[in-house]
């Protein structure tokens, strides 16, 4: 952890490849802000994900991403794979989005160690 002022700590910035406790230490932190996304199918998606996480399926990611974040947002991605969450994080980061991690372990990772899930459809 860094600190402000050398009196208040401060989260690491973002570092990819992310493990789960890097972002549920800035969750956590609530500063910078930054967005989960979720790239596997809405069926997926809607069964369990992350606390907070938006669903941008891959094969839509790039053309929707644009339009809801700006290029300079802190991203945390993961898929249904690890290999699936890093051919994310290559095409954002292609398309000029440069603070971009992938998140390992995805939303199982996230659940083994027992952190917050959410469930059902979102509107």
């Amino acid at each position: 952890m860094n600190t402000v002022f050398g009196f208040f700590p401060k989260p690491d910035p973002i570092k990819s490849p992310s493990q789960v406790y890097d972002l549920k230490t800035r969750l956590d932190w609530g500063e910078p802000g930054l967005t989960i996304i979720d790239v596997r199918d809405r069926a997926d998606f809607n069964e369990s994900r992350i606390t907070g996480a938006i669903s941008l399926p891959l094969p839509e990611l790039i053309q929707r991403v644009r339009q809801v974040l700006e290029p300079n947002r802190d991203i945390y991605v993961y898929g249904a794979t690890d290999a699936e969450a890093t051919t994310a994080a290559q095409a954002l980061r292609s398309a000029g989005y440069t603070r971009v991690a992938n998140l390992r372990g995805g939303v199982a990772a996230w659940k083994a160690v027992g952190f917050p899930v959410e469930r059902g459809m979102v509107a």
